[in-house]
């Protein structure tokens, strides 16, 4: 083919052409020929490399460490290329190069480490939670469970964990044009201080699974010191009958911290 009839053609015909053209030499030629043909063919594609590592970006891991993944990769899919089955090379890189920034994350860019089967699934939770359902709906646990065919409670642990990989700043403003910061909550080197932050940390997750009545009733009798008869009148039922749901919530967080206490045990011994 002469040079114009290649600048008459588009760039990306130009370049699958030429890393055909390329493989095909490499596949016939010497040890140190091949690996001279490969560089080039690295080369002719390592921008898509980067465009493969551009779709990654904006998640918690810089955009360079992004583009060298993606670019080693790019590096082993040539070599591995079977010219024989004759595909056009990058159906087999792409994949490959996001494949190996799939696992980039999963082993490198969590800050805070959950459990490997949550971080399996926690992108494909979080795409779902965030875009909804298709009818407009946004997306409960339940929903994504059944969508991607896992566990609820995995569900919700996923979700929880969306800090992970990039926790926010202890400068990070909490309020617009205001002063108290991420920082300013944190406890003290008093004891008790740092003893009910743990407290808190703990509660969480746990409190998260109640029902909204449930975390209302926790509300007003622990954040707002309310009595057991003005949460009564809030809510229209008997003194006792608070003193009773307040037993029953109380137990029921007792018992799910003890089951996460030994979910975490039985996944640290694996």
């Amino acid at each position: 083919m002469t040079t114009a009839a290649m600048h008459r053609q588009a760039p990306d015909q130009v370049r699958r052409e030429r890393t055909a053209s390329l493989l095909a030499e490499a596949a016939e030629a010497s040890p140190e020929q091949r690996e001279e043909l490969l560089n080039e063919v690295v080369v002719l594609n390592i921008q898509v490399a980067h465009a493969v590592a551009r779709r990654f970006r904006n998640r918690g891991v810089a955009l360079e460490d992004l583009e060298q993944v993606a670019c080693c990769a790019l590096v082993r899919a040539a070599r591995k290329f079977d010219v024989a089955q004759e595909r056009d090379f990058l159906s087999y890189a792409v994949p490959t190069m996001s494949g190996e920034l799939k696992r980039y994350f999963r082993d490198h860019g969590w800050t805070v480490r959950p459990p490997r089967r949550i971080q399996e699934i926690h992108s494909r939770v979080v795409a779902l939670h965030r875009s909804g359902l298709e009818d407009g709906r946004p997306a409960k646990p339940e929903d994504i469970a059944q969508a991607l065919e896992i566990p609820v409670a995995d569900v919700r642990e996923a979700l929880e964990t969306q800090g992970c990989f990039q926790p926010a700043s202890l400068d990070y403003t909490l309020h617009e044009g205001g002063d108290m910061t991420v920082g300013d909550l944190l406890a003290s080197d008093d004891e008790s201080e740092r003893e009910a932050l743990e407290a808190r940390v703990m509660l969480q997750p746990v409190v998260r699974r109640l029902s909204e009545r449930d975390r209302r009733i926790l509300h007003l009798r622990f954040a707002e010191d309310c009595t057991q008869a003005q949460i009564g009148q809030e809510l229209g039922v008997t003194q006792m009958q608070v003193s009773r749901l307040l037993s029953r919530i109380l137990d029921g967080l007792r018992e799910d911290l003890a089951v996460d206490e030994s979910t975490d045990r039985t996944h640290a011994a694996v």
